[in-house]
Order: structure tokens, then C-alpha cells, then sequence
């Protein structure tokens, strides 16, 4: 056989192996939302719509921001470990703990005020009123959540995976147990949901710090607290603010677009219909998701470690599972598409609906695979800037506005407004991919080398001037 096909099964199989527990691990952090609503869903009407409305709210006023800015560690924490600055990976993780933890602050205090905006922006006060109590018990969530992400980067930057694969599946499996005791059993209700979720979220913390604390894997990367950590916050902020950017801005067009469907003519069978479809697409996602930070981890290590061929073979070996799992998942979605409905509702109209709209959505389902390896890319690369900016244009001055206008000048109603999100979704796919393909290797080497490089200096400078101080 060929060396080159060799050397290409090698890397196949390599990220494979990382894949495989990663998509796991970030579809079990998110069924645990998941468990909490629908076990809600089986006390009463009013207490789903509250905590449907308070969990889509925590998500885009505080999670997805988390989430995002987390991304800078898929940078920083890679290429240190590719260029065996192992010390930096636990120096980098206790900033972004104590950043992310900061910019919890000003978000609970957002949330304290869930009832108030909800009502402002046309909710049901009663509604509103259970969303606020669910907001407001889910803040320790909120924190413990910060700091799981960070921890996250931290052991896939490693490609420790199974560690974070036991402990997520310890915290969902005692999840859906406290869960339906809390909601149940002990009358909390909602409440209890809210309870649940934040100890689950803690539990995973709990059980990742003691593999991080007293496991031998992390002895190289187990760094003491220092003032570097203080230190490290303005590089964390370079590349958390656009990683951040890059979530938010694709999270927000997807709920620009629900908002638009209440403004259609028959807006109860028209917001029922995209809210079934995105919650089909948004499920699907973090499959996708899974194996872009399976690219970020393997492109930040063979740019930290010098290795530019590695890295691109890399991109294409994963580029190869995401295109066999999205081919796989929009022809399930397709021959299943006339009994989909079914799952969400029993009316006929809104099953009807919702299959005509399958084959828009297997083409979401290629298009979320393909942009979510080159957003890995991205973030492995270090050019979240660029990337935000493309999901900007993309979503926002080519995929709302063109939504827009099939759905309300053109009369394509909701199929318009998800034919508009798919082809700002494509827009982005074609930029990033266009950038990936002409990426000179050598040079992301070079910045690799050069970012790590002006980091000794800064702290060999800082070194210096303290110890002249102090003279």
C-alpha cells in the first residue's frame, strides 16, 4: 500500500478515536437540559411553557456566551501542548476559570430580571413569572457550568477524552434520577429541575478537578496558581471575545427567524413548524460539534508541535467523518420524513408541514457538518477574528434578510425563513472553506511558534521588572 494512504488511515483512525467520545461527551452536557424540560413537561402546561422559555433564554443570554468564549482554550491550550509548554495548559485553564467566573456576575444579574424583559417583550406574565423562578435557581448552574467548560478544554486539548466521557455520563445518569426525585417526588416542581441541573453540572466539576488534581496523565500539565494566571487574562480575552462572537452570532439567527415566524399570517402553526425543525437541527449539531473540536484539538497540536502536513491532513481525515455522518443522518431524516412530525405533535397539518420541509433540512444537516469542521479550524488556527466576522455577513447580511423576504415579500412563509437561514449557513461554509483551502501551513506554524515565543518574553519581561522593583 501507498505510504501516504498509510499515513492517511493513521490520522483516520486517530481522530476517529477522539470523535467518537467527544460527540458523546457534548451530546450528553446537553441532553441534561433536555432531560430537565421534558421532565417538567408531565406536570402541567403552564410549568413546560415557563421553563421551555427560561431554558431558551439562560441558553442565549448566558450559556452560549460560556460556551463560546471557552473556545480560546481550544487555541491556547493546543498549541502549548503540541509545543510541550505543558505548564501553560493549567495556566491557561485557571484564567479562563476565574474570567468565565467574572462574566458569570454581570449575567445573574441579568437573570434576576428575567420576568420583567419577558414581560417586555410580550410574554405571559404567568409565564413569564415561572421562566424568572426557574432563571433565577439555575445561576449556580451558571457558575459551575464556567468552570466545566474550561475544564473540558483543558483534558480535549490532551485528547484525554474518557475521563470527560465517565464523569458526563456519571452527571446524566444522576441527573435523570435527582431530576425526577426533586420534580416528583419532593414537590419542587420546576424548581427541582433547576436544582438538578445545577448539581449535575457541579457533580461533573467535582469528579473532572480530582482526575485533574491526583491523576498521573495531568502531572505534566497540572500548573501551580501563580501571578501568570492574573497575567494571562488579556491573551485569554484576544481569542475568547470573537470565539464567543463566532457561537453567539449563529446561536442569535436562529432565534431571529422564530421571532419572525409569530409575524406570519398563521403564526401558531408557522412558529410550531420552525421550532420542530430547529429542535431537530439543534439536537443534530453538537454531533457535528463534536468533531470540529476533534479538529481544533488535532490542528492546534501540530501547529504547536511544528508539524504543518500533519495539520492539514488532519483537517481532511476529519473533513471525512463529518461528510460520512452528515450523509447518514439527512437520508435517515429523509425516508423517515413522512412519520417525523409524529415526535412533536399529533395534528396532521403540523406533520405535513414538517416533512415538506425535510429535504430543506437534510441539506442543513450536510452544511452544519461541513461548517462546524472548519470553525475547529478556526479556533485551532487561532482566527476566530476572521471567523466571526464571516458568521456576521453570513447570518446577518445575507441569511435574515433573505429569510425575510421569502417568508413576507415572496409569501414562502416558514419554508423562506429556513431556506434563508441555510443559505447564510452555506454563505459561511464557502468563506471559511475558501480560507482553509489556502491557508499556508508553514506560516500558521510560524504565528503558533511566534504566540508562544512573545509569551516567554512578556513574562520574562514581567520577571525582570519586578525583581529591579523589588531591588
Amino acid at each position: 500500500m501507498d505510504e501516504k494512504w498509510i499515513v492517511s488511515l493513521k490520522e483516520l483512525k486517530k481522530v476517529g478515536g477522539i470523535a467518537a467520545p467527544m460527540v458523546a461527551v457534548t451530546v450528553l452536557l446537553q441532553l441534561l437540559h433536555v432531560v430537565s424540560v421534558m421532565m417538567v413537561g408531565h406536570l402541567d402546561e403552564l410549568s413546560l411553557s415557563g421553563v421551555s422559555i427560561a431554558t431558551s433564554f439562560a441558553i442565549v443570554t448566558g450559556f452560549c456566551f460560556l460556551f463560546g468564549m471557552a473556545g480560546a482554550l481550544e487555541t491556547l491550550c493546543g498549541q502549548a501542548y503540541g509545543a510541550e509548554q505543558y505548564q501553560k495548559l493549567g495556566t491557561y485553564t485557571y484564567c479562563a476559570i476565574i474570567n468565565l467566573i467574572l462574566v458569570c456576575i454581570p449575567i445573574s444579574i441579568l437573570w434576576a430580571f428575567t420576568e420583567k424583559i419577558l414581560i417586555l417583550i410580550g410574554q405571559d406574565p404567568s409565564i413569564s413569572h415561572v421562566a424568572y423562578k426557574y432563571a433565577l435557581t439555575l445561576i449556580p448552574a451558571l457558575f459551575a457550568y464556567a468552570i466545566l467548560q474550561a475544564l473540558i478544554r483543558y483534558f480535549q486539548t490532551q485528547t484525554l477524552i474518557l475521563p470527560m466521557l465517565f464523569s458526563s455520563l456519571a452527571a446524566f445518569c444522576f441527573h435523570i434520577l435527582f431530576c425526577w426525585t426533586l420534580v416528583f417526588k419532593s414537590g419542587l416542581g420546576t424548581i427541582g429541575a433547576a436544582v438538578s441541573l445545577g448539581s449535575s453540572y457541579w457533580l461533573n466539576v467535582i469528579l473532572l478537578g480530582f482526575y485533574m488534581k491526583y491523576s498521573s496523565k495531568c502531572d505534566k500539565t497540572r500548573a501551580a496558581f501563580s501571578k501568570e494566571v492574573l497575567q494571562g487574562a488579556r491573551v485569554f480575552f484576544r481569542f475568547a471575545v470573537p470565539s464567543a462572537a463566532m457561537v453567539c452570532l449563529e446561536w442569535w439567527a436562529s432565534e431571529v427567524l422564530i421571532f419572525l415566524s409569530g409575524l406570519l399570517q398563521n403564526p401558531k402553526l408557522e412558529a410550531s413548524v420552525l421550532s420542530i425543525c430547529f429542535q431537530i437541527t439543534y439536537l443534530h449539531y453538537f454531533i457535528p460539534y463534536g468533531i470540529g473540536a476533534t479538529t481544533s484539538t488535532r490542528v492546534a497540536n501540530e501547529l504547536g508541535a511544528g508539524n504543518p502536513q500533519a495539520a492539514k491532513l488532519a483537517v481532511w481525515m476529519v473533513m471525512v467523518i463529518a461528510v460520512v455522518e452528515a450523509v447518514i443522518v439527512s437520508t435517515t431524516l429523509f425516508f423517515c420524513r413522512h412519520i417525523l412530525g409524529y415526535a412533536f405533535s399529533s395534528e396532521n397539518e403540523v406533520v405535513n408541514n414538517v416533512a415538506d420541509m425535510v429535504p430543506i433540512m437534510c441539506i442543513s444537516v450536510v452544511l452544519d457538518g461541513l461548517q462546524a469542521v472548519l470553525s475547529g479550524v478556526a479556533r485551532g488556527c487561532g482566527w476566530q477574528n476572521t471567523a466571526a466576522f464571516v458568521n456576521l455577513g453570513a447570518y446577518y447580511l445575507v441569511g435574515a434578510p433573505l429569510g425575510a423576504v421569502l417568508a413576507f415579500v415572496l409569501h414562502f412563509k416558514v419554508k423562506g425563513l429556513l431556506i434563508g437561514l441555510i443559505t447564510g449557513t452555506a454563505f459561511q461554509v464557502i468563506i471559511l472553506g475558501t480560507i482553509t483551502l489556502f491557508i499556508d501551513w508553514q506560516k500558521q506554524v510560524s504565528k503558533a511558534r511566534k504566540m508562544m515565543m512573545l509569551e516567554e518574553d512578556a513574562k520574562d519581561e514581567t520577571e525582570l521588572t519586578v525583581g529591579t522593583t523589588s531591588a
